[in-house]
């Protein structure tokens, strides 16, 4: 029962455009996923990447583990956020993942 659904799934062997079908298929679902999954992160990232890069004194940030705060300090690698009164801490700058997020003046 088993080897039959097998050889049903394959198709028929004798026709030359099988194997061309499979290929195409697999080429359709490949474009589906950099369409719809690879593109868009990357931009997203690419997006984040020139953010931090840009960012400057007094900008809000939101870091990768959810603590909201103001730049205090920039230095090359990393930054000094003001959390909360006279509460500061020292991030790495990988570890940024939002720069003004509704910002509030």
């Amino acid at each position: 029962m088993i080897s039959s659904t097998f050889i049903l799934m394959a198709g028929n062997p004798q026709d030359p455009n099988a194997g061309i079908i499979n290929l195409v298929f697999l080429g359709a679902i490949f474009l589906v996923f950099y369409f719809f999954i690879i593109r868009p992160q990357s931009k997203a990232q690419k997006e984040i990447r020139e953010k931090v890069e840009n960012m400057k004194k007094g900008d809000k940030i939101v870091t990768s583990s959810g603590i909201i705060g103001v730049l205090h300090t920039i230095d090359e690698d990393s930054v000094l956020v003001e959390v909360g009164s006279n509460v500061k801490i020292r991030f790495l700058k990988s570890a940024i993942s939002d720069v003004n997020p509704n910002k509030s003046k």
